[in-house]
């Protein structure tokens, strides 16, 4: 037989014969006084073994190994791999699959924000703080930033970041001091860090973030570090920046 009909044979492609060649999975048949290759019946068996086995979804050089032991002893062990693999991928699935049925429930229903997907716990906590003023950079940039610690903090980290803040969502008046917030810290986009404002919009800060997060905050020693935050403020003019330290310094010393 020739490549291409030991290839039709078998359902696999003269490229693919080729490749299991230059692998090394399958041996360089006797080729004819013209040159071209000459496959026999063992040839289709063996390519046959190869197809089975990698549709299994051994990788091909676990296909190497399994053919390199001709008593079968080491496919039973790739067998039992490859089937413990296929369970955790299998329940990676459907976790994942859950989750996006919750997804979809929540878009249906209109719920779904423009910094999902999140977490359900951030999704609830979105919830509780109500609609994002449409005209407030800062309100947009404060969900876009949770949204942010909510998909790379430590699970632990993000649970008492996000239970902390829930707090804020059990006070009736904590939605309307929020925007409250939003506003003032909006109207120091072009303010000098020395503008009287920044303290003052220092201090509501404080004054609506919950005491969970004081005492969070205290444990840390205040403003946090590192190169997240320095991406945090940053993404600040000089005077947001200077207030939401202020508001951290004085949540810290709350918690003292």
């Amino acid at each position: 037989m020739r490549i291409g009909e030991i290839a039709a044979l078998v359902g696999i492609t003269p490229r693919a014969v080729r490749h299991y060649h230059h692998l090394g999975l399958l041996p360089e048949p006797v080729r004819r006084a013209n040159g071209y290759r000459e496959y026999g019946i063992r040839d289709a068996v063996l390519l046959a073994r190869i197809r089975r086995l990698a549709e299994l979804g051994l990788g091909l050089d676990e296909v190497r190994d399994v053919l390199a032991d001709d008593e079968g002893r080491e496919l039973v062990e790739v067998l039992e791999e490859l089937d413990a693999d296929l369970g955790r991928q299998e329940a990676v699935i459907r976790a994942r699959r859950e989750r996006l049925t919750e997804l979809l429930a929540e878009a249906r229903a209109g719920r779904l924000t423009s910094e999902g997907p999140v977490s359900p716990e951030l999704a609830e906590l979105f919830s509780g703080l109500g609609e994002v003023p449409s005209e407030s950079p800062m309100a947009t940039k404060d969900r876009e930033i949770l949204a942010l610690l909510d998909t790379v903090a430590p699970d632990e980290e993000r649970s008492r970041l996000i239970g902390a803040m829930r707090t804020m969502t059990e006070d009736p008046e904590a939605v309307a001091r929020a925007h409250d917030v939003y506003a003032r810290l909006d109207a120091l986009a072009d303010a000098t860090p020395d503008d009287p404002r920044v303290a003052e919009t220092g201090q509501a800060l404080a004054d609506l973030l919950p005491d969970a997060l004081a005492d969070q905050l205290g444990e840390q020693g205040g403003v946090p570090g590192g190169r997240l935050a320095e991406a945090f403020f940053g993404d600040f003019s000089p005077a947001q920046s200077a207030a939401v330290h202020h508001a951290l310094r004085l949540v810290a010393e709350r918690a003292r």
